[in-house]
């Protein structure tokens, strides 16, 4: 349960970083539904293995190389779906950057729901 309020309510973030950041275009809330998927996904099995070959580079930048990875994986999900549209890597940075505050947020609000 807890599993599906969170896709549910990271594709809602989806479409909020859309309305918010124009560079970030979502069609639909099925679009949205799928690249929150995808991007999940990618999170889960690409994002470690690319932080682990990336390790020097995020080492000498600080950890600053990691919004790199997290905008790759944004731009990476963009460009598999149709629905799902982002304008250049710069799109993907800012629209990565939207979504992973709002996704903390969302990590603090089903945290709170499911503790009690």
């Amino acid at each position: 349960m807890k599993l599906i309020i969170n896709w549910l309510l990271s594709a809602a973030a989806l479409l909020c970083v859309a309305y918010v950041y124009p560079g970030v275009v979502v069609a639909s809330f099925g679009s949205a539904l799928m690249a929150a998927f995808f991007i999940g996904l990618f999170n889960m099995i690409l994002r470690p293995v690319l932080v682990v070959l990336t390790l020097p580079v995020t080492v000498v930048t600080l950890g600053l190389f990691l919004f790199v990875i997290n905008a790759l994986m944004f731009w990476a999900a963009a460009g598999l779906l149709d629905g799902f549209y982002v304008r250049g890597f710069g799109a993907a940075l800012l629209g990565s950057l939207i979504y992973s505050v709002l996704g903390v947020v969302i990590d603090s609000v089903i945290e709170r729901l499911f503790l009690k």
